[in-house]
């Protein structure tokens, strides 16, 4: 049973720091691509940063040189790190697989309950 659980979202002011983390099981962890993704209220979700299995990452534009992906396989843990917070982060953010979510294939998405981001300016 793939369980992703996402932890450490809050409340800051514009320009404070936090670090979301995401902890998963049922899944061959140190194989998968991880992502992160957010939905800003009343929008649509989004994609916003990636790390490969060997550790490889990618970011969205908007949050380059602030966000910082990364990963430990012996806790089949993935972080985001994100720095220099703005008030148009505010979103519930989510991890999964990547390029597509766990069951995609199957027309049955998994999601876990997502950590909201708050930051104030």
């Amino acid at each position: 049973q793939v369980q992703l659980v996402e932890s450490g979202g809050g409340w800051v002011q514009a320009g404070g720091s936090l670090r979301l983390s995401c902890a998963a099981s049922g899944i061959i962890f140190r194989t998968e691509d991880m992502a992160w993704r957010r939905q800003p209220p009343g929008k649509q979700r989004e994609w916003v940063a990636a790390i490969t299995a060997d550790g490889k990452d990618t970011y969205a534009d908007s949050v380059k040189g602030r966000f910082f992906i990364s990963r430990d396989n012996a806790k089949n843990t993935v972080y985001l790190q994100m720095d220099n917070l703005r008030p148009e982060d505010t979103a519930v953010y989510y991890c999964n697989t990547d390029p597509f979510p766990v069951g995609w294939v199957d027309g049955r998405e998994y999601w876990g309950q997502g950590t909201q981001v708050t930051v104030s300016s």
